[in-house]
């Protein structure tokens, strides 16, 4: 047992600041916490003062087992005060050894997984996406992920996922009907959309702009082929780098009308149906905007890409190049203003009470470094409109009440897990103070600030 002495411990469910509180640690849980004693120089005690103590970050959109060696990555994430991510692509084989190996206290936890995604691949039509779901449920995976299938694949889906008591997340699928597919109970929607995606819904041109939004650039073949996720793995793997690359100039014209045919009332309608709904919204708006900003001067002089490969960095900029040479001033002005835009729909989501998530979708896109590009997504959900403390909730207390973890997650509560993060500065004053980190608790194993600084320097100049 170890105790943090006179730290000061913030409630995220309503922003309350409790000062001069001693938390103790053992066995990897909050084992209570009370008035302080002061530091006595004991060397089990770790001095908090002027420290605030919150509940350790999660990233609910994350990659980082998509890597041969993801330790690098794995410790940026918690360098930045990450204690535990949703992996957002999988495969039967991690579902295999995510059964069989145990959580450590050095890197994130990992909290939930599908197992491959679904795409024309695996799931071009309504019977092999069936088959699949029920696969994956039967390997033992947290939740189904859609991405570029179809509505006929997605309402088959939908409807086996439900059967079988598992959720639905992922991409809205091209031409669905956003509301349909929110009664339907689709349980998250990532990088609001993507694509038109809940702009769509916004629009008073929505029926229009559902009948002009492109397929899927994969395409289903014509029987099911061996080893079609490795296949799918590879495609998506170029695809994500930066997505919005593949946008033809149909596609744009129905951006630019989607901008034009906004309508706020439509998309505060959605939103309260998103609420009643328990529609989740992930935005990733830090991935959102390096894929429709990808040549922003801002990404390539951005100091944390000491963190990101030579590779990865010879990659990104080679991303930023092609967006460059693609499109001209005004197809990259559309872009921006879509992103403004999405930006205001996060906002308005916020203030239905349509309830959302962080997530930074490190790694594999362009310009997202691990770790720090969740602290990234916090400066742009304020930048959009969202309070501090909302910031704040979209990391600790929204990701435990989603995954269903409330009883040991989401707040510094005696009996919970012991996965904290220790900031210099209050974090429900200034979202900036979300970068503070100083130390890190994860599953009750002290991480100081020279720990944290090692794991910086471990993926520096790789």
């Amino acid at each position: 047992m170890y105790r943090i002495a006179d730290v000061q411990v913030v409630d995220p469910r309503d922003g309350s600041v409790t000062a001069h509180q001693d938390v103790r640690v053992a066995d990897g849980r909050i084992a209570g916490i009370s008035a302080t004693t002061g530091p006595d120089g004991d060397p089990t005690t770790a001095d908090g003062r002027g420290r605030f103590a919150v509940p350790g970050f999660v990233d609910m959109h994350a990659h980082p087992l998509n890597l041969g060696d993801p330790g690098p990555e794995l410790g940026l994430m918690l360098a930045f005060g990450i204690t535990g991510y949703r992996q957002m692509s999988g495969t039967a084989d991690l579902l295999r050894r995510r059964g069989g190996s145990a959580s450590t206290d050095r890197v994130p936890a990992l909290l939930a997984t599908p197992g491959a995604v679904l795409t024309p691949l695996n799931a071009g039509k309504p019977d092999t996406a069936v088959a699949e779901v029920r696969r994956q449920a039967r390997d033992g995976a947290d939740f189904i992920k859609a991405a570029l299938i179809t509505p006929e694949v997605y309402f088959a889906v939908q409807a086996e996922a439900d059967r079988l008591g598992i959720p639905v997340v992922g991409h809205l699928p091209a031409g669905v009907d956003v509301r349909a597919a929110s009664d339907a109970g689709f349980r998250s929607i990532e990088h609001v959309g993507p694509g038109l995606g809940v702009l769509t819904g916004c629009s008073c041109h929505e029926e229009h702009l559902r009948a002009a939004t492109p397929s899927s650039p994969i395409k289903a073949p014509p029987f099911r082929i061996p080893f079609a996720d490795r296949v799918a793995e590879k495609v998506l793997a170029k695809i994500v780098v930066n997505p919005a690359q593949l946008t033809g100039p149909a596609t744009l014209r129905a951006v630019r009308d989607a901008i034009d045919s906004f309508d706020e009332d439509k998309a505060r309608e959605l939103a309260r149906r998103f609420a009643a709904n328990g529609t989740w919204n992930c935005p990733t708006l830090i991935r959102v905007k390096a894929q429709q900003l990808c040549d922003a001067p801002e990404f390539a002089a951005d100091p944390d890409l000491r963190y990101a490969t030579a590779k990865e960095r010879a990659a990104w900029t080679a991303a930023a190049t092609a967006f460059r040479r693609k499109f001209d001033g005004s197809e990259r002005a559309v872009f921006a203003e879509q992103f403004a835009l999405q930006s205001r729909v996060v906002r308005i989501l916020d203030e239905e009470g349509a309830p959302l998530l962080a997530g930074s979708d490190a790694v594999g896109a362009a310009w997202v470094v691990a770790g720090a590009s969740l602290h990234d997504e916090f400066d742009l959900l304020a930048d959009a409109g969202l309070s501090p403390l909302r910031v704040l909730q979209t990391a600790t207390t929204n990701p435990a009440r989603f995954l269903g973890r409330e009883d040991d997650a989401g707040t510094v509560e005696a009996g919970k897990e012991a996965d904290l993060v220790l900031l210099d500065d209050d974090p429900t004053a200034s979202v900036a103070n979300l970068r503070a980190v100083s130390a890190v608790v994860r599953g009750g194993r002290f991480h100081d600030t020279a720990a944290l600084t090692a794991l910086k320097e471990r993926a520096t100049g790789r």
